[in-house]
């Protein structure tokens, strides 16, 4: 069975289950997907599927290798290709079309994606430093206190934390709870928030045998 999915995400709201209780959920425009190469382990060393996720791509910008590779399979060029697990005994070839509902209600599943870029920004925001007392006399504040030994070797570490661009980097939210699956629409509904902005492209993954209960 194939493990994952591309979509975009849609926004968040709110839904309301049987006993009343209000669980607030991401809505993702999941699919459909198509399969754009199949990997074995035999070929490639592991088992998996290229999924390239529909969207408007302008000819000019594709290069002789990636025209190939698409028409190879016999699909047309996407705009966004990622690569998911699968099982060795699924049988896969390209062309075929991948829809939300491999997954299902109450499944656990990791969401994939970049998180929002939030510019240059201080050792508090981006690492989340106590900094000083905020008391009247005190010249201690929003700094990074002592960031080196100061006779030897008198320099700063390599790594240390300090202030920089935060953001913008591939994200993964573990172990997020499917609320609800609509198919005829394409729409998954996963419980809690999931790294990008609106119309971000995501991957949707299920959870390994053995995750710990979703919240």
């Amino acid at each position: 069975m194939i493990k994952g999915i591309l979509g975009r995400k849609i926004g968040m709201t709110q839904v309301f289950e049987a006993d009343g209780t209000v669980v607030p959920v991401t809505v993702v425009e999941a699919g459909p997907c198509l399969v754009v190469q199949r990997k074995t382990k035999e070929n490639d060393g592991y088992d998996a599927v290229q999924l390239g996720l529909p969207g408007r791509v302008s000819p000019r910008r594709l290069t002789k290798a990636q025209k190939g590779h698409f028409e190879k399979a016999g699909v047309p060029p996407a705009r966004t290709v990622a690569e998911v697990r699968c099982d060795a005994t699924d049988e896969v070839s390209p062309g075929d079309r991948v829809l939300c509902d491999i997954f299902a209600a109450a499944e656990q599943v990791d969401v994939v994606g970049i998180s929002k870029g939030k510019g240059f920004q201080g050792f508090i925001k981006r690492h989340g430093f106590a900094g000083g007392a905020a008391t009247h006399g005190s010249m201690f504040h929003r700094a990074p206190g002592s960031i080196g030994p100061s006779a030897y070797p008198s320099r700063v570490y390599p790594g240390t934390r300090s202030s920089g661009r935060l953001g913008g980097k591939q994200t993964t939210v573990k172990n997020l709870r499917v609320v609800r699956v609509d198919s005829e629409n394409n729409l998954i509904y996963i419980r809690g928030a999931v790294p990008g902005a609106r119309n971000a492209v995501i991957k949707i993954v299920k959870r390994l045998a053995g995750a710990r209960p979703a919240a």
